[in-house]
Formats: C-alpha cells, structure tokens, sequence
C-alpha cells in the first residue's frame, strides 16, 4: 500500500513569531471594546435584551462612537448574548355581567398624544412556594409608565384599588390634571367594584372596559404582563410574597427609569413622560 503523505502545511519560525507579535488590529480591539459594553448593558438590565434594545442602548451611551446594528448581532452572537422570549399565556379572572360594565372607549386604539389620557390596568397570577400571590398593574399608554402596582396575596377588590390610588396620587402631588382620563381594563370583578368605581369618580376619571374574553381589547396592559413575567417572574422559583414584593419593586423602579421601550423611541418611560412635561413648560 502506498504511504499515506503528510499534508499538513509548514510554516517558517520567523513566520510564526511574526505572527505571534503582530499588534492586534484595530477592528479586533474595536471588538473587544463593543463586547465589554454589551456584557456590561446586559447585566445591568435584568439580562433580557434583544438585539435591538442593546443596539439602542449602546449607542445611547455614545462613548464609542456609532456602533451598527449589524455589528452588535454578531459580536452578541459570539459573546452568547439572548434576549429573553415571552411566553403566551394568559390568566382567567372572574368577569362582572355584561350590563353591569361600561362601554369600551378605547376600541383597540391605544395611541395617546400626552400622558393621563389614557391608563390601561390588568392583573396577573404569581406562583409561590406559599402559595398563589396576584399583581395588578395600572400603565399610561403615553410614556408606557408603570404609574401605580400592588402585589399581594388576595384578590379582592383593594387589589386594584391600591394600584390606582398610588397612580392617582402621585399624578394629584406632581400637580398633574387627570380629569377626563380614561381608565381602560378587563370585565373583571375588581374594576367593577364599588370601591374602586368610587376612586375613578372622586378624579373624574372615566372608565372604560374591553369585550368578555377578548385579549386584543386590552392588549397594552396584557403586554406589560408579559414583559414582567419573562424579564422577572419566570426566571427563578419565588419562596414567598415578600421576595415578590422586594425584587417586583427594583424591577418596576428599573422599567420606569432605565428599561428602553421600542414603543417609544427605545426611550425610558419617565423620561418620556419628563420631555413631554418640559415640552409643555416651554411653550406655556
């Protein structure tokens, strides 16, 4: 039989060392450079970005220059950087009859052109290894901004009380009109309490509810359930209500102030909200 040859290929020393001591080339420390500050944004935001939002935060941040997007997809894909997926689910609650609710203002249009026009509740389900606790939530469809949230582990109706009287109250301190804004939810029982039908009054706030059954007619609010299942809730096992409650809290203060939303320019929500304030004390 005939010899196998040896193919692999020779090299020279020198050549070797040549290539040894060659300083690294200017994309390569470029590279480096993106990679560490990617890693960096990740972390610093719960690890759930996508390629879009890391796209916009590193160029947010400026110090190096324009970075493309196309650059940022790749050097996350080597790094094994993944944004977090959403999972479709969605919780039932116990709905009030059709002729005790008010009509649905809202109609699938979501789009508002300044805050306190429009707040979208919802509330979502929360396993712990003590047992179920519930989280409702109450959303300016403007900025995107959580403006008022309750965690507990009951469902009555203080649930959805308590989230909209700290957004009420915090509009009301700030010196904010919210008369004639409208409150869009679900039929459930808690938005159609008295309590709570008596908080929307006492503000001249004006309530609104989607169809029976029907997630697209409060798809903003279902949305942002979403998001704080996947970025928060879905990742770890809860021991009780109190560690919801504490991480629930960071997480909110984060989504508010730094969390960039593709819905508004990958803007944060208060910064939006802050711009539009400014906006309007300009032109007064």
């Amino acid at each position: 039989m005939r010899a196998l040859r040896n193919t692999s290929a020779k090299i020279a020393l020198s050549t070797y060392y040549a290539f040894k001591s060659r300083p690294a080339s200017a994309r390569s420390i470029r590279d480096k450079q993106i990679s560490q500050s990617l890693h960096q944004i990740f972390e610093d935001n719960y690890s759930c970005y996508g390629v879009r939002k890391m796209w916009a935060a590193i160029n947010r941040e400026g110090h190096l220059g324009h970075v493309a997007r196309c650059t940022v997809e790749r050097l996350m894909a080597i790094e094994g950087l993944r944004g977090i997926r959403r999972r479709k689910k969605k919780p039932s609650t116990r709905s009030a009859d059709a002729g005790d609710c008010p009509v649905d203002l809202v109609d699938r249009d979501f789009e508002v052109d300044a805050p306190n026009k429009l707040w979208v509740a919802d509330i979502t389900y929360i396993s712990t290894s003590q047992g179920w606790v519930y989280a409702a939530f109450v959303l300016d469809a403007f900025s995107r901004e959580i403006v008022g949230w309750q965690i507990t582990n009951h469902m009555r109706a203080s649930l959805a009380r308590d989230a909209l009287d700290m957004g009420l109250s915090a509009r009301l301190r700030a010196g904010e009109d919210v008369s004639g804004l409208i409150h869009h939810s679900d039929r459930g029982v808690q938005y159609r309490s008295i309590v709570y039908g008596e908080t929307l009054a006492e503000s001249d706030v004006v309530a609104s509810v989607g169809s029976r059954g029907d997630s697209y007619d409060n798809a903003m609010a279902e949305a942002l359930n979403s998001v704080f299942k996947a970025e928060l809730i879905d990742r770890q096992i809860w021991p009780s209500l109190t560690d919801v409650l504490v991480e629930s809290s960071r997480w909110i203060g984060w989504y508010n102030s730094r969390r960039l939303h593709s819905s508004v320019d990958y803007r944060p929500p208060r910064e939006v909200h802050q711009d539009w304030t400014k906006r309007q004390a300009q032109a007064a």
